[in-house]
């Protein structure tokens, strides 16, 4: 019985991201590797596509993420990407992420 389960958090995750990333790329799965940071420095994930928006966790220089779709739709107009990094799911900008 954890089909149904799935499918609801399936459906609420889908309802989080921004309708400009549910119709160009939701679902499209890539890896991603964090490049170009700062020397000592790690890439926050956040909450929002936003820098303003809370940091949920931290992701290394050379680490891999697994992304669900980017945006520019944001009060910044910079690109954000939405990872999952273990169980953190949230978003980083896309200027830190290469394809792998």
């Amino acid at each position: 019985m954890r089909y149904p389960l799935a499918c609801a958090a399936l459906a609420a995750a889908f309802l989080l991201v921004p309708a400009s990333v549910q119709a160009q790329e939701f679902g499209r799965l890539e890896i991603f590797r964090v490049e170009g940071l700062p020397p000592g420095d790690t890439l926050s994930i956040r909450e929002a596509p936003d820098a303003e928006s809370p940091a949920i966790g931290q992701a290394p220089p050379r680490g891999r993420l697994r992304g669900f779709g980017c945006t520019n739709d944001t009060p910044s107009r910079l690109t954000w990407c939405r990872v999952k990094l273990g169980p953190i799911v949230g978003w980083a900008r896309r200027r830190y992420l290469t394809p792998e």
